[in-house]
């Protein structure tokens, strides 16, 4: 059974649609990231959607996560009326990847509570929960069928792009509208912070001289069907490390057995991968594992296949990574549709590579031109705890 990705809706401090975001990340536009103080009142380095793009959502309880959702949802609004009108309420699920649970409300309600010993009049825990996200796609396009959220940290939107194939696969519904999306909220710096994982400076992913996160907004949805189109989802794997709560496995053998699987969920050989976006997180473990597991698959077979990290220009928009990142893979191959000399995204960073990992094919603005064509992108999301999901997309 094959499987398309519709024209996908995107938003990201890096653009507020596909084809913006595409000029970005191969022109390597850092313009997005800003320093914000938040409320503990320390300054960070983050890549916030400005307000001033987003309009009101419509949802019940309007926060700043469900505008960035509603404008990316519109891009493709033609696309899910389209499939339900087709197959029918029920029979579209809806999949959606977040990490978020109403940051926004529940702060200003708690602040309010610590104030005056009271919660404001609409204050609602249903904000808090982990389905907002996704029942509100269900409420805005009359969608019946199942209606999931993932939350696994950095791999969330990937699961739900796999939930929703597997649910067309076992023929429970025909459609779904499948992404994610996320917000660096005020909590989400300062939790990250306390771990020691923000760098004080824009991301530096696979340096010496790597600091750790920046963290960012964003929003990527595709409408997901067997209807024919341009781009098909060809495979998806996925691996639990078990090894820590939020350390991945040091040696990468869990992201490595997600590489693996989904080759082989895919029916692509190693040597016909054009291109990899890496999760490249910035962190020193993260980036390290994912070297080990990449360099086992790729680079014990003599593969150097093309890679490079968009963080530094999106941010790490956490639940809505994956989901983002297979945007660009999905642009890519677009963009590479029977033509040649092409450019990939590039990575933003110093050139300093850590000598320590295995040494990867970085892209950069001097090694971006693509000289034969692209038919297969893979796209690499490894989260807290070792959720590991990796995502193959070709023509």
């Amino acid at each position: 059974m094959e499987l398309y990705l519709s024209k996908p809706g995107v938003m990201s401090c890096a653009g507020n649609n596909i084809d913006e975001l595409w000029n970005s990340v191969t022109e390597g536009n850092q313009t997005g990231i800003k320093k914000v103080t938040a409320c503990n009142g320390e300054e960070y380095v983050a890549a916030r959607i400005s307000e001033e793009v987003l309009k009101p959502s419509g949802a019940r309880y309007e926060m700043k996560v469900m505008r960035i959702e509603n404008a990316a949802l519109e891009q493709i609004a033609d696309d899910i009326k389209a499939v339900v009108s087709k197959y029918g309420a029920e029979r579209v699920a809806v999949c959606v990847g977040s990490c978020d649970n109403g940051t926004e409300l529940s702060l200003a309600g708690h602040r309010k509570y610590f104030e005056e010993e009271k919660f404001p009049d609409n204050y609602s825990l249903e904000i808090q929960g982990p389905d907002y996200v996704s029942t509100f796609i269900a409420e805005k396009f009359g969608i019946c069928g199942p209606v999931n959220t993932f939350s696994t940290a950095c791999s969330s939107s990937a699961g739900a792009i796999i939930k929703g194939a597997e649910l067309i696969m076992a023929g429970i519904v025909d459609a779904a509208v499948v992404g994610g999306i996320d917000i660096a909220s005020d909590t989400t710096l300062i939790g990250f912070s306390a771990l020691e994982a923000v760098s004080s400076e824009i991301t530096n992913p696979f340096s010496k001289n790597r600091q750790g996160i920046t963290l960012g907004d964003g929003a990527a949805f595709f409408v997901l069907s067997r209807d024919a189109g341009q781009i098909k989802l060809l495979g998806w794997g996925e691996s639990a490390d078990a090894y820590h709560m939020t350390s991945p496995d040091p040696s990468g053998a869990g992201a490595e057995k997600a590489i693996r699987r989904a080759l082989e969920s895919s029916g692509v050989a190693a040597t016909d991968v054009g291109y990899i976006n890496l999760h490249g997180t910035g962190t020193k473990f993260n980036d390290s594992m994912e070297a080990k597991a990449v360099d086992a698959v790729f680079g014990a077979q003599g593969i150097k296949v093309p890679v490079s990290t968009t963080k530094p220009v999106t941010g790490h928009t956490l639940g809505a990574a994956a989901a983002l990142e297979a945007a660009i893979c999905w642009k890519a191959l677009i963009e590479n549709n029977k033509k040649n000399n092409i450019k990939l995204p590039v990575q933003i960073w110093d050139g300093e590579q850590d000598e320590e990992l295995p040494q990867l094919n970085i892209v950069d603005r001097k090694s971006a031109e693509v000289k034969e064509e692209l038919k297969v992108c893979f796209s690499n999301s490894f989260a807290f705890g070792g959720a590991n999901a990796c995502l193959v997309l070709g023509i």
